[in-house]
């Protein structure tokens, strides 16, 4: 199911008022000043009440999708209460790994696919730069290394500030507040020095080489050899990933949106919460610097990759770079580790 916008009424934004903050998270999203229901918000509701007596082994088969009863709402709903009981998938000092070859890859885009892409994405208000910056395609060697199927969760980000006493708290967690209905959410809001000293400390408490992936190994892992426009395939899916699409502009346990997956078997490179890499923007070999609305705000600034539960579909193409504005709430980035082998 692929809509342009969540409300038939909505029109993007001008760019100039999305550079200048005159517009309010909810315009930007395409939400009315009114209450509009999801077309998800039926189904979570009724899929918790006849989940909440379930056991967690069930709740874990359900969010696999390996039983009939394994919809969409039915996961999330079934990681919402793994959530509050304890989610045996998430192990701080284990996260899960798969291993991924090394190889002469291919990142980017070609210059002469910009046109196709704004074409494909057009009503969602794209400036060329954003797209620009994707190229020119290159090649790559890159050593082969692990990539966390997951994002690194809430739970497991508590760990690190109880045990590291690190002062940022993510600014999702309302009031300083753990989110425990929210445990096995991906973190966000958060700075990516908070990302990268995360994957510190678990090198350090584990002994192996944790870090944050490049962009080109984030990319490979999302794109796969075969260099997917989404982590699944060609066409959009909102069942596939949560982005605004989707309709439930929230985060959502990771590894629900079964068949979203990328090549290499990572769940949520398309969608839930973007992901800081290890790269701050720069231009490609032979490409162009581009000076666009983050670098007008930023100045530097560290790149993020694949789309979020507040962001449009567009951010979700496993080529697009991106990165933190400031200036608005609806950017929802955390992270995913890497291992160096």
């Amino acid at each position: 199911m692929t809509r342009t916008s969540p409300d038939p009424e909505w029109h993007w934004p001008r760019f100039d008022q999305i550079l200048c903050g005159e517009i309010t998270d909810r315009e930007r999203l395409g939400l009315p000043d009114r209450y509009v229901a999801s077309r998800m918000d039926d189904a979570l509701t009724q899929a918790t009440a006849q989940l909440r007596n379930v056991s967690s082994d069930a709740l874990l088969a359900i969010l696999a999708g390996s039983t009939s009863a394994s919809t969409l709402a039915a996961r999330i709903a079934s990681g919402n209460l793994l959530a509050l009981v304890g989610d045996p998938r998430i192990r701080v000092e284990h996260p899960e790994m798969i291993d991924i070859p090394g190889a002469e890859v291919e990142i980017g885009l070609h210059p002469n696919e910009v046109a196709t892409v704004l074409e494909q994405f057009k009503g969602l208000g794209l400036d060329r730069a954003w797209i620009a910056k994707e190229c020119p395609q290159h090649t790559v060697t890159l050593r082969p290394y692990r990539m966390a199927r997951y994002p690194v969760t809430n739970a497991e980000y508590r760990d690190f500030l109880l045990h590291t006493r690190h002062s940022e708290l993510p600014s999702s967690w309302h009031f300083r507040r753990f989110p425990l209905e929210r445990a096995n959410h991906p973190v966000y809001t958060i700075s990516p020095g908070s990302a990268d000293a995360y994957a510190h400390w678990l090198a350090q408490r584990t002994g192996r080489a944790f870090r944050l992936p490049t962009e080109a190994e984030w990319e490979h892992a999302a794109a796969g050899p075969e260099r997917r426009e989404f982590p699944w395939g060609a066409c959009f899916d909102a069942d596939l990933a949560n982005t605004a699409e989707t309709g439930l502009f929230s985060s959502s346990p990771v590894g629900a949106f079964i068949g979203g997956e990328s090549p290499f078997g990572m769940a949520d490179m398309a969608g839930n919460v973007e992901e800081y890499v290890a790269d701050a923007y720069a231009a490609y070999q032979g490409g162009a610097f581009i000076a666009d609305h983050l670098v007008q705000i930023n100045g530097s600034y560290r790149i993020a990759r694949g789309g979020s539960f507040a962001r449009f579909r567009d951010l979700a193409r496993t080529r697009r770079r991106h990165g933190h504005n400031p200036k608005s709430a609806t950017y929802a980035i955390g992270f995913r580790l890497a291992e160096s082998l």
